[in-house]
Order: structure tokens, then C-alpha cells, then sequence
């Protein structure tokens, strides 16, 4: 009995050396666990469980200096470790695709990366590929919270305005907030992302819930209008922490390290400024709450921690930097051109493609699980025609 042809998607490790990987949630989507060809071994792992599995490099046995990803090894929700193994053919390989924070960290733990990072986490380098983890982005949202006088139909993000000059606006409110929350705009499910790591701590984020927790019923009443900009330009970097997949790696987003990126905040923010100024939105701020006001008022929430000026709306640009959150729109990594070619396929390494978010050298300034879906059932076609136009087991 084999597990048949489904795709790995998840894992990297070198034989005998280590099993890297990243977590899978406990019930991923369906599809999200698959092998690009036939195997050996029974399948040993349930649909839905927590994985942490590895890619297996090795060499050419002709002696070529290729690697060649040959199998993947893994552990299931027990801890109990396997490996698979794929068939002979040219068609058969290994499909990663964790996403932008998973798959650089899955090459990097697989020995596929910067030579120097590698070593220093006692990494067997299989392959010198320096931009692997480089070019990481994350959209950089801003948001003004407007209080609202009346009730505010409950809304999330239902229609975006896309600015010429790369800003796209959007809105989120609702009669009240969850219980003493801003949603996902609150520190406590993720904000506190913009923070260099060493300052994510429980004592922060109890810190921020203080906060919240101080504010008068009247602050969850209102809404939302943020704005995301697109691209972005700005880029940073990942890093391994540790050799244990269970463990994060370390993100740096860099946000508005470029000027460009900092220019179109301002100009998004601007444009927030006259909408909430309009004659349409007048009955839902209060007359005696100017733009600084409510810029302060913004800027004093605890949405991210991060040190604010005394009055922060004397500068957009210094509002930008200090207010800036994440919508969780992270790509970058293993770009295409740098360390995936326009196949997918891993530069410098046989049998072994990256297919997902990661790839992105740009992404819109909305959501891009539409773009990554298209993406997937592309490749996914393309690689099936290949198989089919070939008689190879």
C-alpha cells in the first residue's frame, strides 16, 4: 500500500542530520498536506494533524554537484519520526509550500541558504544560496479610529478604495467593538508583531489589555478607516533562532525603510483626513473632535506598543512609523529569480519547487489569498500536463 500521488507541501531535513520544518495547524484547509508523487512507504499520517517533516537532499549518484531532494521525513502528531521517498523519474519531486515565513525557514533548515547562517547554526550546507529568507515584506497598515456619535452597522472590510498612487482604503466598525477590543486591530491577536522580538513579551501584551481595559465604553463605539500600501519597496530579512521547527524564526519587515513606502502613507492618510471631513460622514464623528484629535486619540491606543512622541500629529510621517500594524500579508523569501526560477523550481537544487506567497517579489495592498489560490491551481495544471505529456512512471 502506498500513499499514492499526492503532493508534500510541508518540511525539510537532511538524512540522518535533522528534520526542520514549520507547525501545521491542527486542522489545516484541505489540501494543505499534499506529495508530488507516488511513495513507498504507507501513508502514516492523519488527515488532520500538527507536522513537522523535512525534505531529503542529497547528491547525483553520477557524482553531479546538484542536490537532488529525493524523499521527505517528518513527524506526526505522536513525535514518532517517518520518511518517504520518492520513485524513480525525472518527474517526481518535492513541492514546498508553508508559506512566506515557513519556507524559507524549511530551505534554511534543509542546509539551503546563506552559506555564513548556515554554518553558525551547525547546518550541513548542501547549497550556498544567499537569498534565501532575503526580501522579506510585510503591507504596512495605518488606521485613524473615528468615534461615532450614533450606532455603526457592524462591517469588516467589505469594499476597498484603490488610490492611483498606490493606497488602498478600507473601513472596519461595528455599534461596539468586541468586549472591550478593536478586533484585528487589538495587540492581542497579533499587533504586537511590529515590535522588535525581544519586546514581544506577556508582560507587554498584559501591558496593552490594561490599557483597553481602562478606556470608557464610549472609545469601541465608531470605527476604523485604515489605509495599506502597496508593493511594498521596503524589505527585510528571516533568520533561523534555533534548529527546532517548532520555534519561530526571526522577521524583520523593515517597515518604511524606504521612502517611497513612507510617502504613500502620508498621501493614504491624507485622503482618510477628507473622507471623515466630508459632508457624508459628518453624522457619524463628533463635531468637536478635530483631525489631531482624533490622529492622538489613534496614536494613543495601545495597537502595537511602540514608543510614541507627545503629539503625534504634528508629522503623518512620525503617525505612520509609530502606528504602523500588520495585516498579516507577509511575502517574500524565496523570490522568484532569486531563488526559485519562473517554474517554481529551486535554483541550484534538482526535484525540489517552492509554490506559494513566498514567491511574491510584490503584493497588492489587499488580500492576496486570491492571487496565492490562482497561483497554486496554475502550477498545479502546468505540473500535471508535464506528467501527462510524458510516458515516466
Amino acid at each position: 500500500m502506498t500513499c499514492g500521488p499526492v503532493l508534500v507541501l510541508l518540511g525539510v531535513g537532511l538524512p540522518e542530520v535533522m528534520v526542520g520544518g514549520t507547525n501545521v495547524p491542527a486542522r489545516p484547509m484541505p489540501g494543505s498536506v499534499v506529495r508530488t508523487a507516488p511513495v513507498d512507504e504507507p501513508c502514516p499520517m492523519p488527515r488532520y494533524s500538527q507536522l513537522a517533516a523535512g525534505v531529503l537532499l542529497g547528491k547525483y549518484d553520477s557524482g553531479k554537484a546538484r542536490p537532488l531532494a529525493h524523499g521527505v521525513a517528518f513527524r506526526d502528531a505522536s513525535g514518532t519520526r517517518h520518511t518517504a521517498y520518492l520513485k524513480k523519474g525525472s518527474k517526481n519531486e518535492i513541492i514546498i509550500s508553508a508559506g512566506a515565513i515557513g519556507s524559507p525557514q524549511i530551505l534554511l533548515l534543509s542546509g539551503v541558504g546563506p552559506e555564513e547562517h548556515l554554518k553558525a547554526h551547525n547546518i550541513t550546507v548542501v547549497l550556498d544560496q544567499p537569498m534565501v529568507g532575503r526580501g522579506m515584506s510585510d503591507n504596512p497598515m495605518n488606521a485613524i479610529f473615528v468615534p461615532s456619535p450614533n450606532p455603526v452597522e457592524v462591517s469588516l472590510i467589505q469594499v476597498v478604495g484603490i488610490i492611483r498612487f498606490g493606497s488602498y482604503i478600507e473601513a472596519a466598525g461595528g455599534e461596539n467593538f468586541s468586549p472591550r477590543d478593536y478586533g484585528m486591530l487589538s495587540p492581542k491577536i497579533g499587533q504586537l508583531s511590529t515590535l522588535p522580538p525581544k519586546q514581544r513579551t506577556p508582560e507587554a501584551l498584559a501591558k496593552a489589555v490594561e490599557f483597553m481595559n481602562s478606556l470608557d465604553e464610549a472609545a469601541f463605539n465608531g470605527g476604523f478607516i485604515l489605509e495599506k500600501i502597496i508593493g511594498p519597496v521596503s524589505a527585510g530579512h528571516l533568520e533561523l533562532q534555533t534548529l527546532n521547527p517548532n520555534d519561530n524564526p526571526s522577521v524583520t519587515f523593515n517597515y518604511f525603510q524606504d521612502p517611497l513606502d513612507l510617502e504613500r502613507c502620508v498621501r493614504g492618510l491624507h485622503t482618510i483626513e477628507k473622507v471623515v471631513e466630508s459632508k457624508a460622514f459628518s453624522k457619524f464623528r463628533f463635531n468637536d473632535m478635530s483631525i489631531p484629535t482624533l490622529l492622538n486619540m489613534t496614536a494613543r491606543a495601545p495597537i502595537n506598543l511602540l514608543p510614541r512622541h507627545e503629539n503625534s500629529s504634528r508629522s503623518l510621517e512620525q503617525f505612520c512609523k509609530v502606528t504602523v500594524m500588520t495585516i498579516w500579508h507577509y511575502h517574500g523569501g524565496c523570490q522568484v529569480g532569486r531563488v526559485v526560477d519562473h517554474q517554481y523550481k529551486v535554483l541550484g537544487v534538482d526535484a525540489l519547487r517552492v509554490i506559494d506567497g513566498s514567491t511574491f517579489n510584490y503584493s497588492p495592498g489587499t488580500n492576496p489569498q486570491a492571487t496565492v489560490m490562482m497561483l497554486g491551481r496554475y502550477m498545479g495544471q502546468t505540473i500535471l500536463n508535464e506528467r501527462l505529456a510524458t510516458d515516466e512512471p
